[in-house]
């Protein structure tokens, strides 16, 4: 390089405002993981809930392209998969073409490509899985259960299987709360209050909210828990034998109750359907505000920027929770009137 061509490369760097010096203290570019080492990174770095929903379709990208460069998939090849993924489905009664599997396996993709970029492993522009857009959902075909369905699920429940006690205990739990199984399972003896009927929930996203429940309810986890060995901050809800329960009893307790009730079975009834029941009732009788903070739910939504101003107090869920079960609570506000079936 002669004394031209310095000359112009110092004018050129002027130009760019550039020192020469900069160009010597950037670092070396950080090499590109293979999807393989880098889904194995994200999946020790994000919560129980989001690995347990997100490890089946990791491990379905990683048996694809596991051994890619991290930033070689397109959006095609991603949108490719997730037809294969939702062609390969399991089909359920339920089932609604796996279009399911098809938007948890880009959701997926999206939340390792999202820490990716975290990383500065590329930028959002960069991101293919950001680019692929998830099948559209269809309308949900759970509702709010009639009184007498209700209140049968209730008998079937205290009248058949191995351990009706704690069954009728899940089932009002869930309807006096409208928790989330999740939030049933979380429950530890420390998140009860007995003297203000208050239970500390633990639920997805890491959401911690206290929710009145009655008086009544509160003595039944009181002495199950007792019973069954239940102390501090271990699982309150547990077999005879001691041992927590888990999703499975869930499942026993459905698959048993469509059993009794083929009503059940033919709609695949879940907990989740009291947790519509509960949370409708609620609503038409104390409204949008107080369903809300009764469902938990406390960040946006599409109700607009009023939610904001109009947030349900906790003495206001109490005393929709009084009207429910039809008993007194230490922070309702007014007297109780009759609620659904399955909360006396």
């Amino acid at each position: 390089m002669n004394d031209i061509d310095l000359e112009a490369v110092r004018v050129l760097l002027n130009r760019l405002g550039v020192r020469p010096e900069q160009l010597l203290d950037q670092p070396a570019p950080t090499p590109m993981p293979s999807i393989r080492e880098y889904v194995g990174r994200v999946a020790k770095a994000v919560p129980a809930g989001t690995l347990r929903v997100y490890e089946t379709y990791w491990n379905r990208i990683v048996d694809e392209w596991g051994d890619r460069p991290l930033d070689e998939p397109t959006p095609l090849d991603i949108k490719q998969l997730a037809e294969r993924t939702k062609a390969d489905a399991i089909v359920r009664k339920n089932s609604r073409g796996g279009r399911s599997a098809a938007e948890h396996l880009i959701a997926a993709a999206r939340c390792v490509y999202q820490h990716a970029i975290a990383d500065r492993l590329m930028s959002e522009s960069d991101n293919p899985a950001r680019r692929v857009a998830k099948p559209r959902r269809l309308a949900n075909t759970r509702r709010a259960l009639p009184d007498n369905r209700l209140r049968e699920i209730n008998e079937v429940a205290g009248a058949t299987g191995n351990d009706p006690e704690l069954d009728l205990v899940l089932l009002r739990f869930h309807t006096e709360t409208a928790a989330r199984r999740g939030g049933a399972l979380a429950l530890r003896r420390c998140d009860l209050d007995p003297e203000q009927c208050l239970v500390r929930l633990l639920e997805k996203g890491d959401t911690v909210r206290w929710q009145p429940v009655s008086p009544t309810l509160m003595r039944h986890l009181l002495v199950l828990g007792e019973q069954r060995g239940a102390v501090g901050s271990e699982q309150l809800l547990r077999y005879r034998n001691g041992d927590p329960i888990t999703r499975r009893r869930y499942d026993y307790l459905w698959q048993r109750l469509g059993k009794h009730l083929p009503w059940v079975a033919t709609q695949q009834v879940s907990t989740h359907w009291i947790r519509y029941t509960t949370l409708t009732w609620v609503e038409r009788h104390f409204g949008y505000a107080v369903a809300r903070a009764f469902a938990g739910h406390f960040g946006k939504s599409d109700a607009g920027a009023a939610t904001t101003y109009v947030r349900a107090t906790l003495d206001e869920v109490a005393t929709a929770l009084a009207a429910l079960t039809d008993e007194e609570h230490p922070l309702a506000v007014t007297g109780p009137t009759e609620g659904p079936s399955g909360t006396r």
